[in-house]
């Protein structure tokens, strides 16, 4: 008996009604994909007393210290948030021509907007899309008479952020709402969803399916197509650790979205990568490698088995410890310390008393040759230290060590008085947020894509993706660097700081980039 005609018979039709049982009881839920969601959740509604003596409340609530009376106030706390199976992207707000930066509106009937703020981010890039106070161009959040106008927001499937609110009047027995529009999808209130008795539908349903389809299910669910846009197998993406944690969250990101897929990242510098390329595919005898190397900058040596795919544009930054307490660089200065010209920091205007140390990367890494073709049209003088402290040989005056990866490089430099040395924008903001390191400006010019965008800022580079030929196209690798230029791939590249070159606003300026230096 064929498989077609053991799903025709009787008991398993009976099964599969079970089935149909499941996926209709949890469609509310999250079990249909394709349909874009933005959910909210009212999670605190509550009047505040203003002469209550609850310290952790008023600790909290910042936002009102200069409210005299707080007679008649309350307080909301409102969580929006992308609960359905894609991401959502600026243009998918459906808006007016006269509101085209607005997204969503969040309403409180009878009650006046007083103050408002955006609490725990589900991670802290959503903040630069929810500015306090806006421009033109950056539209914040709005906040007039009832309603609060929110800019739109790209949300990658799962983010979240939650809208504390201040309110004045006597409107609390009507519930807050959040409207809007959405290509592809709407906007709903997740309270209203839980269906207790779907829920229970579905777990007869799929306990019915499991005991019927037990004898023939592993052949009937082997002949499930893979989601478009996926392929099985393993990847492995190596190179830049500058452009390592965007390889991370891309992989975790496939990875949950392609059952069978495993993206492993191993980043070691972009000259290695691209040689642990160049050997798998050598060792692959005529087979396609499945790897990936990413590279700051060019890095094909001229091999014409590396191909080239231009991914996006990575700013950089100089980076000093803490007590270099110099808020600029110009550009001769900075080639005057890595030509060892200046030992000490006295010997620039302002500078501290305390040696240089020049932190930097090794001959193989992609940052390094940025800086030097970028930053100082030279190489930087040989290495004298191998403890970043002190020199190897009395008769060296200055001291300059090299280091594998922009996080040993954050790290050394943090730890370190006296030192400077280079990284990756994102993840060098990182380190200045805690207090470890500061980043100068460049001849006036702060590290940016803005800068980058208008040829301001001279350090920065186009990022590539190379692999060993060409791809095939339903190849594991062919896949994931699509995957890289849809939408998941642009939020989860400028969520890190870099421009996607894939953006069609974008592309002009990555070409140009990627012309001659």
């Amino acid at each position: 008996m064929g498989w077609l005609e053991r799903l025709l018979a009787p008991e398993n039709l009976l099964a599969l009604l079970g089935v149909v049982v499941t996926l209709g009881g949890l469609s509310y839920e999250r079990l249909i994909p394709g349909r874009k969601r933005i959910g909210y959740r009212v999670q605190m509604d509550t009047l505040i007393d203003d002469s209550a003596e609850d310290g952790q409340m008023h600790q909290r609530l910042r936002m009102l210290e200069n409210t005299p009376d707080l007679a008649g106030a309350s307080l909301v706390l409102l969580r929006i948030e992308n609960d359905g199976f894609r991401s959502i992207d600026a243009d998918d707000y459906i808006t007016a021509p006269s509101t085209e930066h607005r997204g969503l509106t969040a309403t409180f009937p009878n009650r006046i907007v007083r103050d408002v703020a955006v609490t725990e981010p589900s991670h802290p890039d959503l903040l630069r899309h929810l500015p306090q106070h806006g421009t033109a161009e950056r539209p914040g959040l709005i906040c007039q008479n009832h309603e609060i106008s929110l800019p739109r927001v790209p949300l990658n499937k799962g983010d979240h952020f939650k809208l504390l609110v201040l309110l004045t009047g006597a409107g609390t027995d009507k519930p807050p709402h959040v409207g809007g529009r959405i290509k592809e999808g709407r906007i709903r209130n997740n309270e209203k969803f839980r269906r207790p008795s779907n829920r229970v539908l579905g777990l007869i349903g799929s306990l019915l399916a499991l005991l019927i389809l037990q004898p023939f299910g592993t052949q009937l669910w082997q002949d499930d197509p893979l989601p478009r846009g996926c392929a099985e197998g393993t990847l492995t993406v190596v190179g830049s650790t500058a452009f390592s944690p965007v390889a991370r969250d891309l992989g975790g990101a496939y990875g949950s979205d392609c059952r069978g897929a495993r993206i492993e990242v191993r980043a070691e510098g972009s000259g290695r990568g691209t040689g642990t390329l160049r050997g798998a595919g050598e060792a692959a005898k005529g087979a396609f490698p499945s790897y990936v190397a990413f590279s700051d900058g060019p890095d094909g040596e001229g091999d014409p088995k590396l191909k080239e795919h231009l991914v996006a544009l990575s700013v950089f930054t100089m980076v000093v410890n803490k007590d270099v307490r110099l808020p600029e660089l110009s550009l001769d200065d900075l080639r005057g310390l890595y030509a060892g010209r200046f030992t000490n920091w006295k010997q620039l205007p302002g500078g501290p008393d305390l040696p240089v140390r020049l932190v930097s990367r090794d001959a193989k890494s992609g940052t390094r040759g940025v800086f030097e073709g970028r930053v100082l049209g030279a190489n930087e003088i040989s290495r004298t230290s191998d403890n970043c402290r002190t020199p190897n040989f009395a008769k060296d005056t200055v001291v300059r060590c090299e280091l594998d990866s922009t996080q040993e490089v954050l790290k050394t430099v943090a730890r370190t008085p006296g030192a400077i040395g280079y990284a990756e924008l994102r993840s060098a903001e990182g380190s200045a947020t805690g207090g470890e390191v500061r980043l100068p400006r460049l001849d006036g010019r702060a590290p940016s894509i803005e800068a980058v965008r208008t040829r301001t800022y001279p350090f920065w580079e186009p990022e590539y993706a190379y692999t060993y030929t060409r791809p095939p196209a339903n190849s594991l690798t062919s896949k994931f660097l699509d995957y890289l230029a849809g939408d998941t791939g642009r939020n989860i590249i400028e969520k890190h700081g870099h421009l996607p070159c894939s953006v069609p606003e974008n592309q002009g300026a990555c070409q140009l980039a990627a012309g001659p230096r």
